[in-house]
């Protein structure tokens, strides 16, 4: 017995929104253009939705102040010039941060009485259609109902707890095609977590492991590309690809102890996410007692140990940080409390477990 809900419309290829614009009709007619300071501009993605918009005669308005790790203020900052613009849908354009700042834009403009005091554990709320525009692969966050954004006041990221899922998605890999190689690589690191996270969560179903799989064969090559740095067209729709994915897995399942473990490296030490994952996964996987998954992960990946995984990990990722144990010891003890997080590993884990892995991963 399984659930499985994807309720987002994809377009994937390059071109999809000149060919596909016509979707974005059917939401309103003013849009709310939510991305970063420059790459959208730099890469085209900004251009193509506002001449698509252009086209169909929808009006739109831009925020385009959304920084790495957004923060609660900004989103409430981004909600209230949405709510006096008066917009019908929000477009999310960008790598993970405006797409997530995007989706919870929907749900705060949609619902003036929500702030940032009380929507964590806030009831399931309705909110504007969104349309999502990725320009890295990593996040998948296109295809998720998740919206991570950063507490300062407590310090940490969270997950809004709304599932908000876009209603449309327009996946062109040529935005990426000029991203530096080390953007590429931490974004692919994220994906890749994603899909093992995925794959081994106790929430995984068959249809989640569908995803998981595919994406996970897609990584044979690309790790190489990566690795060769031999960033092609093709390498670049194939990243793509297995990073929806990885985005349609964690929808069903959610993520677990790495992403939890990642968080506090993100916020206290500065580490990008998808490095703060990818340098605590390998230790992770050593943890596994039943290795039955672990196995079939390593196959697809065109493996036969976890010493070749390891060897790519320790090619791509460059992590110069220390950790105290004092620092250890705190990291441990908040992601041991948090028992939804726990829930997701299929196996039981305490915080002995925990603290093994951060230090074993920077010793």
């Amino acid at each position: 017995m399984f659930q499985y809900l994807m309720p987002t419309k994809i377009h994937f290829g390059r071109g999809v929104i000149e060919n596909n614009k016509n979707d974005m009709e059917k939401l309103g007619r003013k849009a709310y253009i939510i991305t970063g300071k420059s790459s959208s501009k730099v890469n085209g993605s900004l251009a193509q939705i506002t001449n698509a918009l252009e086209r169909l005669a929808i009006k739109y308005a831009i925020f385009d102040e959304v920084e790495e790790n957004p923060s609660i203020e900004t989103v409430e900052k981004a909600a209230a010039i949405g709510q006096k613009e008066n917009v019908d849908f929000v477009i999310g354009i960008g790598g993970g941060s405006p797409l997530d700042v995007a989706k919870a834009v929907a749900v705060f403009i949609k619902n003036p009485q929500i702030n940032k005091d009380n929507i964590i554990g806030s009831q399931q709320l309705s909110y504007l259609p969104v349309v999502a525009v990725p320009t890295t692969s990593g996040t998948g966050s296109e295809v998720t109902q998740h919206s991570v954004i950063t507490f300062h006041r407590e310090k940490t990221k969270k997950n809004l707890g709304q599932a908000i899922f876009p209603r449309v998605a327009y996946l062109d890999s040529s935005f990426t095609d000029h991203t530096p190689y080390d953007i590429t690589v931490n974004t692919a690191i994220d994906a890749f977590t994603h899909l093992v996270e995925s794959y081994l969560n106790t929430n995984a179903t068959m249809m989640s492991d569908l995803y998981c799989e595919k994406g996970l064969e897609l990584f044979k090559s690309c790790f190489e590309h990566l690795i060769n740095r031999n960033l092609t067209e093709k390498f670049r729709d194939s990243m793509m690809l297995a990073s929806m994915f990885g985005g349609i897995a964690i929808a069903q399942t959610g993520t677990s102890l790495p992403h939890g473990m990642g968080y506090p490296l993100t916020y206290y030490k500065g580490l990008p996410h998808g490095l703060a994952n990818g340098v605590l996964t390998i230790e992770y996987l050593k943890i596994f007692k039943n290795k039955d998954k672990i196995k079939r992960m390593l196959k697809l990946l065109g493996m036969d140990k976890m010493e070749q995984l390891e060897k790519v990990f320790d090619t791509l990722i460059q992590v110069d940080i220390k950790l105290t144990s004092e620092e250890i010891l705190e990291y441990s003890s908040g992601i041991a409390s948090n028992k939804r997080k726990l829930k997701n590993h299929p196996e039981e884990v305490g915080e002995k477990d925990i603290e093994k892995v951060y230090r074993n991963s920077f010793k």
